[in-house]
């Protein structure tokens, strides 16, 4: 198994450098590719601000490549809670933090918006401290 960083993933789906795409690709292809949550985290605020992709874009990328049989990622069923709730609304980044303590009874927050759009997702509830 391999791990890929950030600028991987980002040629991979964005197809933007043809010779780091073919180098990409053939990583994917041709065995197990690890993807670290910090590396979704990070390759979302890239296709968010560099390539200024909508969250429906961005959640159909990650869905695909993590549609693959040969990706891995950690915890899956917290990226796929976070991929969930980003695709209801929720920042991506607050996803993944809420669905990494869902065994929390609380996470908190100074961002209201984070909390409005928590409620109800999660056992671990989001609020004030």
């Amino acid at each position: 198994m391999i791990s890929i960083d950030t600028n991987v993933l980002v040629r991979l789906l964005t197809h933007d450098d043809e010779a780091q795409f073919v180098k990409a690709e053939r990583l994917v292809k041709n065995g197990v590719v690890f993807i670290p949550e910090t590396v979704l985290l990070e390759t979302e605020w890239v296709l968010r601000d560099a390539y200024q992709l909508d969250r429906v874009q961005i959640h159909n990328l990650f869905t695909c490549v993590l549609g693959l049989g040969n990706t891995k990622v950690d915890r899956p069923l917290v990226v796929h809670d976070a991929l969930s709730w980003f695709s209801d609304g929720m920042d991506f980044a607050d996803a993944l933090h809420l669905a990494g303590c869902s065994h929390c009874d609380k996470m908190a927050t100074f961002d209201r918006a984070f909390i409005k759009s928590a409620k109800g997702c999660s056992p671990c509830t989001v609020s004030l401290p």
